[in-house]
């Protein structure tokens, strides 16, 4: 199993634009965590420093720029883990019922040995 600190460092430094492997669950959940994590400390921020009530202030805006190409491997390295397309990501993009279907894909154990996308990442 990943650490919160492994998943981070690894999906910021080591694979921050690699959408080819496979990635384990603890890799990705971990990773989502810090992500909304930032973001939620930042909108706060935003708020009080800029009055700012909506979402889109500008420490959350340019998170949200930094972390999308990160976020989006982890994503596709994730299906890859499950034996699909990365392009089933896109599957989100159908409000309520495409992020349904991507949690339940997302929290499912990922194929045992090899599969077409590579090794296990548990071995």
């Amino acid at each position: 199993m990943m650490t919160f600190n492994q998943a981070v460092q690894t999906c910021l430094k080591k694979k921050y634009l690699n959408f080819d492997d496979r990635a384990r669950r603890s890799e990705y959940w971990w990773f989502a965590l810090f992500g909304w994590g930032v973001s939620i400390a930042l909108s706060v921020l935003d708020n009080l420093l800029f009055n700012n009530a909506s979402n889109y202030g500008i420490f959350s805006t340019i998170w949200g720029m930094a972390i999308l190409l990160p976020y989006l491997g982890v994503g596709v390295r994730r299906l890859h883990d499950l034996d699909k397309s990365g392009w089933w990501l896109l599957i989100s993009l159908i409000p309520i019922i495409g992020v349904i279907v991507l949690i339940f894909w997302f929290v499912q154990q990922g194929t045992r040995g090899q599969n077409r996308f590579g090794a296990d990442p548990l071995n």
